[in-house]
């Protein structure tokens, strides 16, 4: 009897044994703080931020992926656009990737297509990237897969862009902030986009164009336009042809106006906040070099527009 309890209670040893091996071993256990993960990706080792709110004993949380403009870094993007809190008031897992450059962790670019800097010089693929992270943050935390979102400032902004055409499976809206770039394409589902952009932006022009040099260099990027950029998704979409304002406000001189395209297809849609006034950051965040980037602006806060705007849309149960 003795015997058959052993055989028993080894094989039931060796049955949770296989179990657990098939279970990542720190899937679903990242408690509220924050964290630095490292993944390797065609021989480059890429890195990414996570803060995690209080909400997380709760069960699978929201997450909402923040790009870094051109030239600086995920911590830098982290402490200016105040998202931590904003992620602990609305209740999503914030997560901040770093782009690369031959600096270390400084300097750093996304290779948007049309841009940016060393990643685009190198081919860097930041949608392989992108894809990575999501898997590797799955593994690592309890997160609610149809309800990925991702933004982006600047170069990070139009890196949203190129992301949303090429993996619209995995994100259920995007959102842009001073940075356009025209998708080509015309497959998938419909995916909602939310651009920010300042008429006034110094830097990324609102009206497309050769933009002025980057800070102690001759090189330059060609703008996509505003205009244009949402035009193609509104196609791409099947939305409205004419846009609908839908809220106007003023601050400080700035104003701003909610433009919506709707009866997009799947339920999408496609807006645009158009301010005038501000210049290149992000609205409602630390203002960061206002002699270069343009002054900053309290018109709208940018965090609290942006979930505002994709918290609506979730993608499709499979």
């Amino acid at each position: 009897m003795g015997g058959l309890f052993i055989v028993f209670a080894l094989r039931l040893g060796f049955l949770l044994a296989v179990l657990l091996a098939s279970v990542p071993a720190c899937a679903g256990t990242l408690r509220p703080g924050d964290y630095r993960f490292e993944l390797q990706l065609g021989g480059r080792e890429r890195s990414y931020l996570v803060h995690v709110p209080p909400q997380a004993a709760a069960g699978a949380l929201p997450v909402l992926l923040s790009l870094h403009g051109g030239g600086g870094n995920a911590q830098q993007h982290r402490q200016s656009s105040g998202m931590d809190a904003a992620a602990d008031r609305d209740a999503y897992i914030a997560v901040y990737p770093n782009g690369s450059g031959r600096l270390g962790e400084r300097l750093l670019t996304w290779n948007a297509g049309n841009c940016c800097g060393y990643a685009q010089r190198e081919n860097v693929d930041d949608v392989g990237f992108i894809a990575a992270l999501l898997d590797d943050l799955g593994r690592r935390a309890a997160i609610d897969q149809r309800r990925i979102y991702l933004a982006g400032h600047s170069n990070g902004g139009m890196m949203a862009h190129r992301l949303g055409e090429a993996l619209p499976q995995r994100f259920a809206a995007i959102a842009a902030v001073a940075g356009a770039h025209v998708p080509t394409g015309s497959a998938g589902r419909a995916l909602p986009v939310l651009q920010i952009h300042s008429v006034d932006d110094p830097r990324a022009l609102y009206y497309g164009g050769l933009g002025p040099p980057f800070p102690l260099s001759n090189s330059r990027v060609l703008h996509a336009s505003v205009d244009e950029t949402l035009a193609a998704w509104v196609r791409r979409d099947g939305c409205d042809a004419s846009a609908t304002e839908r809220e106007a406000r003023q601050a400080g001189g700035d104003s701003a106006r909610l433009l919506v395209y709707g009866h997009c297809r799947d339920g999408a849609e496609v807006a645009l906040w158009k301010l005038s006034g501000a210049g290149h950051g992000w609205p409602g965040g630390t203002p960061v070099l206002e002699a270069l980037l343009g002054p900053a602006t309290k018109v709208i806060d940018a965090n609290t527009e942006i979930w505002r705007f994709v918290s609506r849309f979730a993608l499709p149960r499979e």
